[in-house]
């Protein structure tokens, strides 16, 4: 009988410490397309934390992937994406647009695109994407120009970077 308790206990407890660590995490693809002097931006985050953070911030209840889902939740995406992010090219702070969302899983994928750009030398990016309500999330940034390829990985506190191609 201790033998089996044991085995229960040695199994169960490295279980709970992985399920009690969570990892905050986003993934920010940039991708400048030089034919259509577009870049284009794709934003993955967790839905869980995505969600906690836009009903703090705008009082609201998303309730996402549920039937009681806000029909006009992509007003408050674009809000706070406009808020939380800043994309400066060649020294020119850049307006984006929202082109909309989509679910896979537990993540939420957001579309974004800078028009009207002809090349690019300095990219810099400031992003506090649920910065605010999880001090350690961390924001992965992945750049590719032409064939180049540049990561940067942001934080709370580094919220910015500056990369020359």
């Amino acid at each position: 009988m201790k033998l089996k308790t044991y085995l229960f206990l040695l199994l169960i407890i490295p279980l709970f410490s992985f399920s009690s660590h969570k990892y905050y995490l986003s993934l920010t693809q940039i991708n400048f397309n030089k034919e259509t002097k577009a870049v284009q931006v794709i934003i993955n985050v967790f839905m869980d934390d995505i969600e906690l953070a836009l009903n703090k911030d705008f009082g609201i209840d998303l309730q996402l992937t549920t039937k009681k889902e806000l029909k006009n939740n992509g007003i408050y995406f674009k809000k706070y994406l406009h808020k939380k992010l800043e994309f400066t090219i060649n020294n020119k702070i850049q307006n984006f647009n929202y082109i909309g969302k989509e679910y896979d899983g537990d993540l939420v994928f957001f579309y974004l695109e800078i028009e009207n750009v002809e090349n690019i030398k300095t990219l810099s990016v400031s992003n506090k994407v649920l910065t605010n309500h999880f001090p350690k999330q961390q924001n992965l940034i992945k750049v590719k120009v032409s064939k180049k390829n540049k990561s940067v990985l942001l934080t709370k506190e580094a919220y910015k970077t500056s990369i020359k191609f």
